[in-house]
């Protein structure tokens, strides 16, 4: 069983499109300062807040935090977030090139995360986990959602729907060009029949936000061990996610850039990649199909198919595109052992497109670009429900929750 509450969101009671900001983890804090420079409204300043203290001010240090805290404090008492003045649910749609998902904005169970009904389909580093952890506990608040998915339930689709023919509470485009819809679910009846839908599911998957997900969870297992009184229904048991219906999700390619060749000239690397795949100097850029590559060495496009036998195909993690490239190209190839801490390899979602691969390739930077086939969400599912972990940079999912349209708060 899946549990979704409703809560009481302190939401923007103005200009939601100035307050409303990308996610702490996808700008650094050089383009958070540039992003906010004369916004006093951008909940960088909450999600970042960073940028109002002294760069050289380490971004662990304990003013940062406290920082946070204040800011956040200063918006409600400013007026910037107001409470809601009942416990909701909200809808939250995001368009891209004609495309729209809409998702549910709900508080999810911390203990169902530590027990596996939010299933994760990642590992989360440490110093990451910790950051987050720390800003949760000093704001006692989720500030940035985690986006979750489930299997697509037609019942909930049609109450979306029919709340999507009423005005929204906001809507805004940002400069990526995509638009954000945002209503407020505050029907008794409505928050009583997607509380059930909920209650019917199994599981929810993380399929972005790993490190918001076991931060929140972390706090939430540190203030039950120091209050005698727990009951499990505080306000810390619960953190802030957006839920979508898995069939309205895109996920893009997530591609790979190398630095050299390991030694290797480029007859004997073909030779060596021969021996797991088709090798074909086709021109494109874009594989076509699952098991396909594209390759972009020395100016030109080749595709790749992985041989058949190469892999295990029954296996959800090794069957992955990314696991295939890993174990039989980039590891026994290029020498790349360990793509989380190598160095000579470097990462490019597909929103930059494949002209980014060739630009860096043609620029000396890198010598040899891979182009990946995206993920599906079934493919995540899978590995997900088999409590197994996908190889890095995996998926990469677009657009990206806005964070400032919502919080919520212990």
């Amino acid at each position: 069983m899946a549990t979704v509450k409703p809560f009481r969101g302190y939401r923007p009671a103005a200009q939601a499109e100035r307050i409303a900001c990308p996610p702490y983890d996808v700008i650094n804090s050089r383009e958070a300062r540039e992003m906010a420079k004369g916004n006093p409204f951008s909940f960088l300043h909450v999600e970042k807040p960073e940028i109002d203290l002294p760069e050289e001010v380490d971004l662990y240090d304990a003013r940062v935090y406290a920082k946070g805290r204040e800011n956040l404090d200063n918006f409600i008492a400013r007026g910037l977030l107001v409470q809601d003045s009942k416990p909701c649910f909200y809808i939250y749609a995001q368009t891209m090139n004609g495309r729209t998902q809409y998702g549910l904005v709900a508080a999810v169970s911390a203990q169902e995360y530590d027990d596996g009904v939010i299933r994760k389909h990642e590992l989360t580093r440490k110093d990451k986990e910790a950051d987050r952890t720390r800003h949760v506990d000093t704001l006692s608040a989720t500030t940035g959602p985690v986006f979750l998915t489930y299997p697509d339930q037609p019942e909930m689709d049609a109450r979306v729907q029919a709340l999507a023919q009423k005005a929204p509470a906001y809507q805004f485009t940002t400069p990526d060009g995509i638009g954000h819809s945002f209503w407020v679910m505050d029907d008794d009846k409505d928050i009583a029949a997607v509380t059930k839908i909920f209650e019917r599911l199994p599981v929810l998957y993380i399929a972005d936000g790993h490190h918001r997900s076991a931060s929140a969870a972390a706090v939430a297992r540190k203030r039950k061990a120091a209050n005698p009184h727990h009951t499990g229904q505080e306000s810390y048991n619960f953190f802030l996610a957006v839920i979508f219906p898995s069939n309205q999700l895109y996920i893009m390619d997530y591609n790979r850039l190398v630095k050299d060749l390991n030694g290797l000239d480029k007859a004997q690397f073909l030779e060596k990649v021969h021996e797991k795949f088709e090798v074909e100097k086709t021109g494109q850029a874009r594989p076509g199909a699952r098991h396909q590559f594209g390759m972009y060495l020395d100016g030109e496009w080749y595709t790749l198919r992985a041989k058949d036998g190469s892999f295990d195909a029954q296996d959800p993690v090794a069957a992955l595109d990314v696991s295939i490239l890993q174990n039989n190209l980039l590891a026994p190839v290029l020498g790349i052992g360990d793509p989380r801490t190598d160095k000579r390899i470097n990462f490019v979602g597909g929103i930059r497109g494949l002209g980014e691969l060739e630009k860096r390739v043609n620029s000396g930077e890198y010598q040899v670009a891979f182009s990946m086939f995206p993920t599906s969400i079934e493919e995540l599912m899978k590995v997900a429900d088999a409590h197994l972990i996908m190889p890095p940079k995996s998926t990469w999912f677009e657009p990206k929750l806005r964070s400032g349209l919502v919080t919520y708060k212990y």
